[in-house]
């Protein structure tokens, strides 16, 4: 069955300013298919710290696009767990890939002079050594992860400060994520909100959260992001001609 198109809800009509000129995304579920990768990682962790029976990975995945050491506050589990946790992660980071479509995708917004960046539950070395691994780090302007704000997602501290490095004010910037922490983080920021729906997590759930815009496959997002304006294109030659 075909998936329905990407829809426009009344709320994006109101709050864009401009058109799209920037793209702030999340990274896992987003950008790359990390889950396989995670629940081994956190399986380990689990055992090394915790000790037997099964790692509970599931209520782990509820929370995921919050910051690690959150998780486990929510969780009631040790912030020991963070450290095998990351050394996992780095050792198996050859086996998460990009979702299909998306290296395309950010290669058209690049191409169209769309300003990008990253804002990650992740810590920013490990996700920019995975976008460096995967080769799309150069794709990115920036690449923020949640150890580099004060307070990480849902609070919009980490979409505020990719919107500072873009130098793109929050009206032509949307927040493009697969969990309700970043809608809610690109939502109190005041950029347009973007659910995705490839990663195949509750969808059900990231729809009733209110997003301005769905994204059943990475390529929709090109529809509501324009090739370079006239204002671009005269900087750029006006830059050229200096």
């Amino acid at each position: 069955m075909s998936q329905p198109p990407s829809t426009v809800g009344a709320t994006v009509l109101a709050r864009r300013t401009g058109p799209i000129r920037a793209v702030v995304f999340d990274l896992d579920g987003v950008v790359v298919d990390s889950s396989a990768v995670m629940r081994e990682a956190f399986s380990v962790a689990y055992a090394e710290v915790v000790g037997g029976g099964p790692a509970p990975f599931e209520e782990y995945n509820k929370h995921m696009g919050r910051y690690f050491p959150d998780i486990m506050r929510l969780m009631g589990l040790p912030l020991e767990m963070e450290a095998p946790f990351v050394r996992e992660s780095y050792r198996l980071a050859h086996r998460v890939p990009l979702f299909p479509g998306v290296r395309e995708t950010l290669e058209a917004l690049h191409e169209r002079g769309v300003r990008m960046a990253v804002a990650t539950g992740k810590s920013g070395p490990r996700a920019r050594s995975l976008l460096d691994l995967l080769g799309v780090l150069a794709l990115f302007d920036h690449v923020i992860g949640s150890d580099e704000v004060p307070r990480p997602k849902p609070a919009p501290d980490i979409v505020l400060r990719a919107l500072e490095l873009l130098d793109m004010p929050p009206g032509v910037a949307m927040m493009v994520g697969d969990a309700i922490t970043d809608l809610t983080s690109g939502r109190e920021a005041g950029v347009t909100t973007v659910a995705t729906t490839w990663h195949g997590g509750d969808v059900t759930a990231l729809l009733a959260a209110g997003p301005d815009l769905v994204a059943h496959k990475p390529e929709e997002l090109l529809t509501h992001c324009a090739a370079r304006d006239p204002y671009q294109l005269g900087e750029m030659a006006g830059s050229e001609r200096g």
